[in-house]
C-alpha cells in the first residue's frame, strides 16, 4: 500500500470515531440497551391496591358509609356499625294464683279436631286442656286482638283519624268499609277492627298509631315481648298471610286474657253490633256466631286465611267463672268452642273464693 493509501484508511478511521462519539452523546440510553418511554408513548403507572371493605353492606338496624379515596390514602376502609335493638322490661301475664279450678268431673277429654288448641281459667291463668299449644302457626284475624289492644294502649278513643291506607294491600279481605279521606274516631275504627274483621281498619289504626303498619308491628312485638310470650312475631295489623308472622294458641289465649282486664277491650269482644258515626253512618255486625248463641258467650274473635284455616279465641262465663279457648286450623270453630267449654263447665270446679 502507497503512502496515498494509508492517508485514505486513516481519514477513514477519523470520521468513523467522530460520528460514534457524536452517537453517544445524542442517544446515550441506547448505547447500553436501556429502554424509555418516548414522548407520546403510553407509560404504565405503579399498582396502587384497591380500597379495602371490611362490610359489603349494612346490617338491621345499623349504617355504613365510605370514605372518599385519596392518592395519599389509597386503601381506606370501613366498618359497618349496629344500632342495638330496643329493649324493654318484660312483665310476664299474671301467672296462677290460688282459687284454680280443679277437675271434679269424670268425663275424659273431649276430641277437638283443630291441631292447635288450648283452654284456660282467665282469672288465675291455669290451662284446663291443651294440644300442641305452643305450636306456631298462622293467626289469620286473631293477629287483631293484639292490634286492638296495643291502639287502646296508644291511642285516644274519641280522637278522629283521617282514613289512609293502600287498597291494593286487601284484596280478597273482610272489611269495615272506610274509604280513604273519610274520618271516624278511633272507637268507631276499633269496632269495624273487632266485629266485621276490618283490614281496613286494622291499616288506618295502624297508619294513625304510629304512621305505617311497620312500625304499628313493631309495637305488637314489643307488647307480646313485655308479657314474656314467645311463640309469636307480627309483621301486619290484619293478619293476612305473611313470612314471619305467626302465633300461638297459648299466646293469643294469654294476650286474650291480659286484654280482657280492660273493660273497653271487653266491650269490643262482646258487641254484638256497634253503630257508626263518621263521615258516613252505618251498622256493624259481629262474626262470631257464639254471640247470643251460647249461654254466657262473651267473645272474643273469629279469623281464616288459606295458611290458618278456621280461627278462634272465644270466651265464656258461668256463675262469675271465665273460661278462654283459642283455636287455630280448626274445621269448625263454633262447634269446636262449644264442645270444649261445656266439657270445661261440666266438668272443673272453682273454689268458692273465685265466683
Amino acid at each position: 500500500m502507497n503512502i496515498r493509501g494509508y492517508l485514505v484508511a486513516a481519514f477513514a478511521l477519523l470520521v468513523g470515531g467522530l460520528i460514534a462519539l457524536a452517537y453517544t452523546q445524542l442517544f446515550p440510553t441506547e448505547a447500553v440497551g436501556i429502554r424509555t418511554a418516548q414522548p407520546g408513548s403510553p407509560s404504565v403507572a405503579s399498582p396502587v391496591a384497591p380500597p379495602t371493605v371490611v362490610s359489603s353492606g349494612t346490617e338491621v338496624g345499623g349504617s355504613a358509609s365510605a370514605p372518599e379515596t385519596t392518592l395519599d390514602d389509597p386503601t381506606p376502609t370501613f366498618t359497618a356499625t349496629t344500632t342495638p335493638a330496643p329493649t324493654y322490661t318484660a312483665t310476664p301475664p299474671p301467672t296462677p294464683t290460688p282459687g284454680a279450678p280443679v277437675k271434679s268431673g269424670s268425663q275424659s277429654e273431649p276430641s277437638i279436631p283443630a291441631p292447635f288448641s288450648i283452654a284456660i281459667d282467665a282469672r288465675s291463668g291455669s290451662i284446663l286442656y291443651a294440644r300442641n299449644m305452643h305450636g306456631r302457626v298462622a293467626p289469620a284475624s286473631l293477629t287483631k286482638i293484639v292490634t286492638a289492644l296495643v291502639a287502646i294502649e296508644h291511642g285516644d278513643l274519641d280522637e278522629w283519624v283521617a282514613v289512609e291506607f293502600d287498597d291494593e294491600e286487601l284484596y280478597d279481605s273482610t272489611l269495615m268499609g272506610i274509604r280513604n279521606g273519610e274520618w271516624y274516631t278511633l272507637r268507631d275504627l276499633l269496632y269495624g277492627l273487632m266485629l266485621p274483621s276490618g283490614n281496613d281498619s286494622a291499616l288506618a289504626i295502624a297508619n294513625h298509631i304510629s304512621g305505617s303498619e311497620e312500625q304499628f308491628a313493631e309495637l305488637m312485638n314489643i307488647k307480646v315481648g313485655q308479657l314474656g310470650l314467645t311463640d309469636s312475631h307480627f309483621v301486619n295489623p290484619h293478619g293476612l298471610d305473611e313470612a314471619d308472622h305467626y302465633s300461638s294458641p297459648y299466646d293469643m289465649a294469654m294476650i286474650t286474657r291480659y286484654a280482657l282486664r280492660n273493660s273497653f277491650f271487653v266491650k269490643l269482644a262482646e258487641t254484638r253490633t256497634w253503630d257508626v258515626n263518621g263521615t258516613r253512618g252505618y251498622t256493624l255486625y259481629n262474626l262470631n256466631r257464639l254471640l247470643g248463641n251460647y249461654p254466657g258467650a262473651d267473645g272474643v274473635k273469629v279469623g281464616y286465611t288459606e295458611a290458618a284455616g278456621p280461627s278462634i279465641v272465644a270466651s265464656a262465663t258461668r256463675d262469675g267463672n271465665q273460661a278462654i279457648v283459642a283455636f287455630m286450623g280448626g274445621r269448625d270453630t263454633a262447634g269446636e268452642s262449644i264442645l270444649l267449654l261445656d266439657y270445661i263447665f261440666a266438668n272443673f270446679t272453682w273454689p268458692d273464693d273465685t265466683n
